[in-house]
């Protein structure tokens, strides 16, 4: 190698030193790259291992079959329990109350003596009325006597026939006012009000007592003109106290004949003839009505159902055993009761309902099948 001059050699080799470190930083580089960029694999914070996405987790539901059974459509209403029979009991004679023989709550037979009148005036007046009948039927028999003789004339016969007719009915009326002076009672059932107390002055007239018979109650409701036909002479009712949620059973007694032209109802007449000890009348209940019932139809639990997006839907199980997935299923709806709900179409008789943790699926998540007890304590709602 030809010798540099001295001056040009501290340049030289400091142009060496920089190619060697710049080839030294590429391979650096390229080995760096080759290890982040392999083809086929995603490269950058939070990316799994061997290149793939965690699988979601299963949700906890419980599930149960869509069965067949029978349904109904029923009207409901709100009516107040009215006794059968209620009456104010009403003095038939004037005097002053001597006694009282029935109190507010008590239970009476039709004739129980309700309250006495003094009477001693109108003991007086029948034994008036009888000397005075008596009399009369004296004189009748010597008259008649007296005709068969022809000692008589037709005319004093007849006189003492009307005198003795005039007599008797006083008589009669003596002892009728005499019996008017016990107040009973007109039927049997319980005594809801007492009006009078004892020494109190009456008139003809003055009411005394108000009596209800409660056996059976009933109930009176008003229901839309188009559920006529549907109605039907002795078809039960089904009844639940608003007082103490009792549930009661009555059945229909009278349907009326003609429609309400200012509501468009029918009043129909509901008989209770058992319920629970201390209903009363005036106890508000609400009163459910059959109005058809379906038979053979597809049921499913009603919370299964639910409104998505303007859609009834309910979400049943797909896939397999293994790998149950959620399904999202558009369905039509029947009848309604309290605990089901009849599917008209979109679904089949045994199909698997999802009827807990339904609230929480969109179609295709993967499903954990568990009892309803053990769904419930995961987690799983309705």
């Amino acid at each position: 190698m030809p010798c540099l001059p001295t001056g040009r050699r501290p340049a030289i080799a400091l142009a060496c030193l920089c190619i060697a470190a710049a080839a030294l930083g590429g391979c650096s580089r390229s080995d760096a790259g080759g290890a982040a960029a392999t083809p086929g694999q995603a490269a950058g914070p939070g990316a799994a291992a061997g290149g793939q996405r965690p699988e979601q987790p299963a949700v906890p539901v419980a599930v149960a079959p869509a069965v067949t059974g029978s349904i109904a459509s029923t009207y409901k209403a709100t009516a107040t329990l009215e006794a059968e029979k209620e009456a104010q009991v009403l003095a038939r004679v004037t005097g002053v109350v001597s006694a009282l023989h029935a109190e507010e709550g008590d239970i009476v037979r039709e004739g129980d003596p309700l309250l006495t009148i003094e009477n001693a005036e109108y003991g007086f007046r029948v034994e008036q009325a009888e000397a005075a009948a008596a009399n009369l039927r004296a004189r009748f028999a010597r008259v008649q006597e007296m005709m068969q003789e022809q000692l008589a004339t037709e005319e004093e016969f007849e006189a003492a026939k009307s005198d003795l007719a005039t007599a008797e009915a006083d008589l009669g009326m003596a002892k009728l006012n005499l019996s008017y002076t016990t107040v009973r009672a007109p039927f049997a059932g319980r005594v809801t009000q007492r009006m009078v107390d004892p020494g109190q002055n009456l008139s003809a007239g003055d009411p005394v007592f108000v009596m209800a018979d409660f056996e059976p109650l009933l109930a009176r409701v008003h229901v839309p003109s188009r559920e006529f036909n549907r109605l039907q002479k002795d078809q039960d009712v089904q009844l639940v106290l608003d007082s103490n949620g009792a549930r009661l059973t009555g059945r229909i007694t009278l349907i009326s004949p003609v429609i309400d032209p200012t509501s468009g109802t029918i009043k129909l007449t509901i008989e209770v003839p058992s319920y629970p000890a201390g209903t009363r009348p005036g106890d508000f209940a609400q009163v459910m009505i059959i109005t058809e019932r379906r038979d053979d139809a597809v049921l499913v639990p009603r919370g299964a159902v639910l409104t998505d997006k303007a859609e009834t839907v309910v979400y049943t199980v797909a896939g397999a055993a293994d790998a149950p997935t959620a399904e999202r299923r558009i369905v039509e709806v029947g009848f309604t009761d309290d605990d089901h709900a009849q599917i008209t179409a979109g679904l089949a008789a045994g199909e698997q309902v999802v009827v807990r943790g339904q609230r929480s699926l969109k179609h295709g998540m993967p499903l954990k099948l568990l009892p309803l007890e053990t769904a419930a304590a995961a987690g799983a709602t309705d």
